[in-house]
């Protein structure tokens, strides 16, 4: 008997852990959201400022072109792909504690059953 209290604890002590990692998981995932879209718009800004220099053939205007939109745009561009990918990587951290926490649940659930 005394086994079994002692184990629930440690299961509930896991999940009320876990929990606070979903919730820290949460907000990565709505970060990641909102960094993705970001994501897209520059893709887009960067794409057309392309198509519209191989378009002109004024140097000047080109040139000008690259200075306002293109080079700022492309460092957006992949600054926000770095910061997606550190969000990913967050996300794959954290997934591994909540795997890692319901796998020892269930070891701890077997052994319950057992006695």
């Amino acid at each position: 008997m005394e086994e079994t209290i002692v184990k629930s604890y440690v299961q509930k002590s896991l999940e009320e852990w876990k929990e606070d990692i979903l919730q820290v998981l949460e907000e990565i995932e709505k970060e990641y959201e909102e960094i993705a879209q970001e994501l897209k718009v520059y893709s887009y800004k960067y794409g057309i400022t392309k198509q519209v220099i191989q378009s002109t053939v004024n140097e000047e205007i080109i040139e000008k072109i690259r200075e306002m939109y293109h080079k700022p745009f492309e460092e957006n561009y992949n600054q926000l792909k770095e910061y997606i990918r550190d969000l990913e990587e967050k996300k794959r951290v954290f997934q591994m504690f909540i795997q890692k926490i319901d796998e020892v649940n269930r070891k701890e659930s077997a052994k319950i059953t057992t006695f």
